[in-house]
């Protein structure tokens, strides 16, 4: 189970895992995109707002019809706000952060458990490298991502005698066509091009030289739910090319 699978991370988490076998159900509140998705992976595609548990509860029930079981859930769907000092922000912006990063996050874990625990798995849930640094302008966005590993490592604590896993990964800067649009929109609010703020804060401040790829992030939440991390959980994996 992939959330937020129609684009970005999600999408390349859904491709890699049919790569390797899995068969994947593709959750996204993108329909169209979600369909496109699953048609590629041979999977199947759900609509799902992650804020709204019937929904979710839904989700899980498809799941289940499907295939019958539960073995990896990649909580992935994340909505990134505006930059907004602090003072300037909008409660309803907020709001909406923490419904889909945080609420919807913890909603998921809630349903896949009793699929899981049937006989043990993984949970990945991808936070950010501002869940591990609150950076200026993204309160909500980094008070959303530090929620998201305290999530992960309580749970990890509450259900690792039921054989399950639960860790986060925390990708820094990603090249996503959203990402792409959200820089696109702040060069022309300050008057630079995209290009400059994409080399100068996210390529040059990077150790290899380079922002990450959604394939890279992909990778990671494979390993995490391989038999090569079978004794890693409640941890959280920095994946930002040494930024």
């Amino acid at each position: 189970m992939v959330t937020g699978a129609a684009a970005g991370i999600g999408r390349a988490t859904a491709r890699l895992y049919s790569a390797e076998g899995a068969r994947v159900v593709v959750a996204d509140i993108d329909a169209e995109g979600a369909r496109l998705v699953a048609d590629e992976v041979s999977g199947t595609a759900v609509v799902l707002d992650v804020a709204d548990e019937g929904e979710v509860r839904s989700l899980f029930e498809a799941c289940e019809g499907a295939y019958g079981r539960l073995d990896v859930l990649v909580n992935n769907a994340a909505y990134v706000p505006t930059r907004a000092r602090a003072r300037d922000v909008e409660v309803d912006d907020w709001d909406r952060v923490f419904a889909i990063n945080v609420r919807g996050v913890i909603l998921c874990i809630k349903h896949a458990l009793p699929l899981l625990e049937r006989q043990g798995g993984s949970i990945v849930n991808v936070s950010s490298r501002a869940g591990l640094i609150g950076f200026a302008g993204h309160s909500a966005y980094s008070g959303s991502k530090f929620a998201v590993r305290g999530i992960t490592e309580a749970v990890a604590r509450e259900v690792g005698r039921q054989g399950i896993r639960v860790n986060s990964i925390c990708p820094g800067s990603v090249n996503t066509d959203s990402h792409r649009a959200r820089i696109r929109a702040r060069a022309e609010r300050e008057g630079r091009t995209a290009d400059e703020i994409i080399h100068t804060e996210h390529i040059a401040t990077a150790a290899l030289g380079r922002w990450v790829e959604p394939e890279a992030v992909a990778a990671t939440a494979l390993f995490l739910a391989s038999d090569g991390a079978s004794a890693i959980t409640g941890e959280h994996l920095k994946v930002d090319c040494g930024k």
